[in-house]
């Protein structure tokens, strides 16, 4: 008699204890509504990193486009319309549907929406994306006694200063006093503004160092 109770007293055990584990199997499979388990919600993460994203290169509103620059200009889904394409000397630029537009001058993002209204008569939402892929236009030339002469993108806030500093300050021997900018007006007429780097250092002057514009060349004699 003591035998059988012993034996129906482990059976009983033994039911509760595969009741307990299949309850908590349960609970951690069904995770309450509207939130994932943390090894689900792990995993539909990773899926969306890994899905690719047509809006992922954006255009930006700063630069201003300029002559020689190339743009790429992409329409969702519309691989007849999205291509690469120079902007001519005139600042203009020629795309499928859309026809000739003025480019030079405005900002990529301002690009995307003239390119976004005119395709909306042949597109449904079109989805438009214009980014710079070789700046051409925006740049400034150092020359003369410095560590690396040459041409460099230019910033809207890159002073003489900055200039030379981006070219690697000075060699031996250069005319500190002597600087000057040579700018180009769009009649032709080359202008010659002087810079005092020793005195502009020292708080003199401070007007001299003039923030560049596209075009500009720093001469170091």
């Amino acid at each position: 008699m003591t035998r059988c109770r012993k034996s129906r007293f482990g059976l009983l055990r033994l039911l509760l204890v595969g009741a307990a584990v299949t309850a908590i199997g349960w609970s951690q499979t069904q995770a309450p509504p509207g939130q994932q388990p943390p090894a689900t919600a792990e995993a539909a993460k990773q899926t969306a990193e890994n899905q690719p994203d047509h809006r992922a290169g954006r255009s930006d509103d700063v630069y201003v486009i300029g002559a020689n620059d190339v743009l790429s200009i992409n329409v969702w889904k519309e691989p007849d319309i999205t291509r690469s394409v120079p902007v001519r000397s005139d600042g203009k630029i020629s795309l499928p549907l859309v026809g000739e537009l003025q480019a030079g001058g405005q900002t990529p993002r301002q690009l995307e929406q003239e390119v976004t209204k005119r395709l909306q008569s042949y597109i449904s939402e079109p989805e438009v994306t214009v980014i710079v892929t070789d700046s051409k236009s925006q740049k400034i030339n150092i020359l003369g006694m410095v560590t690396k002469p040459g041409t460099y993108l230019l910033t809207s806030s890159t002073t003489v200063l900055d200039a030379i500093a981006m070219a690697g300050g000075f060699k031996d021997f250069a005319k500190q006093k002597s600087i000057y900018v040579l700018r180009r007006s769009p009649d032709g007429k080359e202008t010659r503004m002087p810079f005092n780097y020793k005195d502009v250092i020292k708080g003199k002057n401070s007007e001299q160092n003039i923030r560049l514009q596209a075009g500009d060349t720093v001469v170091v004699p």
